[in-house]
């Protein structure tokens, strides 16, 4: 019946003027149908006597029941449920109409092939335009599916508030959208203050090869194996160095129909303290070796002075860029009862200042090197212990002066020296140098050169009592 038709006018409809449906009731039903087949939930509704009226095409896939096998039946009796477990289930589901808000059940429905689904409902009251309940809607999936979805959400919300490692979702333009406790603690900052913040603003150090991995697995996907990245976190006491081990995983959005990246999962563990420790071993174990080759190899030494020249040599290599051994001037020793007497040292080993080669002996003349007083190897030879020092951060020029007043090599801008000891005597000291592209000496550098030292000062003791 026409609009004109149900408001009581009397116009009437030509021969070739049918009468038309109602155009906003059809367009009605119409996304009231495509709302219901488009849902990812399958979906069922009753009305007050318990019959189907609504079955969407999830419901289809799940069960095979199609919607004009399933609307139109009374409850489920006989084809989606077992009689003897009907009533009951049934019971349950109508059960939400008397019941405020959503009922959640869990019950065994058939398939029309004759299989088994457990699946998980919730149903709730369908009011009318009285308010009083005029059916029932029931939404169900797959237990399963149901399971797999709370155990993502479960896992999504134990890795944002109790993961004891480092988690952050970076967007697409490579900044942070929700960083975890752990995270947020690592990068010195709050968890909301690190929001949408370009990665440059929280770190020092490293922001170059963090970018260039988020984009990569951007474009590419999530790398094999975890990557380790060195960092510099500021805080509040400067910057500080740290090794984070990393893993990235690329996000898609699961509700396009072609994958749509909507960012990356980054997550991250402190590796630090295990890496330094890592490293150390590592050099501990390439200065033992260097060690044991430089024992063997002076064995084989006829001259002792030689023999001194080839532990030098090898200690070098990875230690330092230039070494200088220097013996006390007249008697080649100081007794330690002897503090009074000036100290003089003469050359007699250096490696060359030109292009790399092996230490060369000197110091034939016995003429004294001309070292001002304060000079490290002289402090080193007076306390019969090690010393150090460093030019600091100066300009080049400063730093060549430094090194040529020293009489070292211009280029050098880090001293360590050693004292050389033999039988209860001090013999001189050996210094080792290092250039700019190297760090200052440590603590544990300076143990091993004082190691170094001493098979020095063995072999120069043994020349010295051949020569006399």
């Amino acid at each position: 019946m026409s609009a004109s038709r149900r408001s009581g006018t009397t116009d009437e409809l030509g021969p070739d003027e049918p009468e038309q449906p109602d155009q906003p009731e059809r367009d009605g039903a119409d996304l009231l149908a495509a709302l219901l087949d488009g849902m990812d939930a399958a979906l069922c509704a009753f009305d007050a006597d318990g019959v189907v009226t609504h079955w969407n095409r999830e419901a289809e896939r799940i069960l095979g029941w199609t919607a004009a096998e399933a609307v139109g039946r009374h409850g489920f009796a006989g084809w989606a449920v077992r009689e003897a477990d009907a009533e009951e289930v049934e019971g349950r589901l109508l059960s939400a109409m008397r019941a405020p808000g959503r009922q959640v059940h869990e019950f065994a429905l058939l398939t029309k092939d004759g299989g088994r689904v457990l699946v998980r409902t919730q149903s709730a009251a369908v009011r009318g335009p009285d308010g009083k309940p005029a059916g029932v809607y029931c939404a169900f999936s797959e237990v399963h599916a149901q399971i797999d979805l709370e155990r993502s959400i479960a896992l999504s919300e134990a890795l944002f508030e109790d993961a004891s490692w480092g988690v952050v979702l970076v967007d697409a333009d490579l900044r942070p959208a929700v960083v975890n406790a752990h995270a947020a603690r690592a990068l010195g900052i709050g968890r909301t203050s690190v929001l949408g913040r370009p990665l440059g603003e929280l770190l020092a150090q490293g922001v170059e090869e963090l970018e260039s991995a988020l984009t990569h697995v951007l474009a590419e996907g999530a790398p094999p194996a975890p990557a380790e990245i060195w960092v510099s976190v500021r805080t509040p006491e400067g910057e500080q160095r740290r090794c984070w081990r990393c893993g990235f995983v690329r996000l898609a959005s699961p509700l396009a129909e072609e994958p749509v990246p909507l960012g990356v999962g980054w997550l991250f563990n402190d590796i630090t303290t295990a890496k330094l420790a890592e490293q150390e071993a590592s050099l501990l174990r390439f200065r033992g070796n260097q060690l044991h080759r430089a024992a063997r190899a002076a064995a084989e030494c006829e001259d002792p002075a030689e023999a001194a020249t080839v532990h030098l040599d090898f200690a070098l290599a990875g230690f330092a860029d230039h070494a200088l051994i220097d013996r006390v001037a007249g008697d080649g020793a100081l007794a330690d009862g002897d503090s009074d007497v000036p100290v003089r040292l003469v050359r007699v080993a250096a490696t060359p200042s030109g292009a790399p080669g092996p230490s060369l002996l000197t110091g034939q003349a016995g003429l004294p090197v001309r070292y001002a007083e304060g000079h490290p190897a002289l402090q080193c030879v007076e306390r019969v212990g090690s010393v150090r020092a460093s030019v600091g951060s100066v300009p080049a020029e400063r730093a060549r002066e430094w090194a040529t007043a020293r009489q070292w090599p211009e280029d050098a801008v880090h001293a360590l020296c050693a004292v050389l000891r033999s039988r209860g005597r001090t013999l001189g000291a050996v210094t080792f140098l290092r250039g700019a592209g190297r760090s200052s000496f440590e603590r544990s550098d300076a143990a091993y050169a004082e190691d170094v030292a001493m098979r020095i000062a063995a072999a120069l003791d043994l020349a010295g009592a051949l020569r006399g």
